[in-house]
């Protein structure tokens, strides 16, 4: 007799069902928690693990305008491009509280979809190197593989690079400038390594 469906995982599965899609969840004995405990579990390069961070931004009623940003395993958000795309200049990182609170799911668990409510979603172009990517599906030790072009269209995300430039992006757009182009967005590092975090 198989186990019941975890109501988070579910969650995961309804809403990719509701876009026509099924997913097939993986789930583990030991954590996924990380970017390389989820890599190691599914034998794939830490680049095809999804993170899905949590930023907020402050609403003039006082609350928290939410985002979810989807980056790969090994990258980092540079806050000044995310702020710069969503048009918010004072994006923060969210807590795991107000994470937890505003998507429903816990750190280390939070999928790309599905969340409590209706979140604007942001995913970098890197993800997009690899065929397949695999995402946190709801809880800590669960995860599912999907097409970059599929996790684009059930998270309604928009593509756009919002991540720290890696070494060599950063020498070549100092060139850039030298000869006369706009100069790189200076990098805010943002340090999670968690695929649902």
């Amino acid at each position: 007799m198989s186990e019941p469906i975890p109501a988070a995982q579910q969650r995961v599965l309804d809403a990719a069902a509701r876009r026509g899609v099924s997913i097939g969840i993986v789930t583990f004995p030991e954590s996924t928690h990380t970017a390389e405990e989820a890599a190691r579990a599914v034998g794939a390069e830490l680049g095809q693990i999804v993170k899905s961070l949590v930023f907020v931004a402050p609403r003039d009623d006082g609350g928290l305008m939410p985002y979810v940003v989807l980056i790969a395993g090994p990258d980092r958000v540079d806050l000044a491009r995310l702020a710069a795309v969503i048009g918010e200049p004072h994006v923060r990182r969210a807590t795991a509280r107000e994470a937890n609170e505003l998507t429903g799911f816990v750190i280390g668990g939070i999928p790309p979809f599905g969340h409590r409510q209706p979140i604007a979603v942001v995913m970098d172009p890197q993800l997009d190197r690899h065929a397949t990517v695999w995402a946190a599906a709801g809880t800590q030790n669960a995860v599912f593989p999907i097409a970059p072009a599929t996790l684009s269209m059930l998270s309604n995300a928009r593509v756009a690079p919002v991540i720290v430039q890696a070494a060599h992006e950063v020498a070549a757009s100092e060139t850039d400038a030298a000869a006369g182009a706009p100069p790189a967005v200076e990098a805010a590092p943002s340090a999670d390594t968690a695929p649902g975090a």
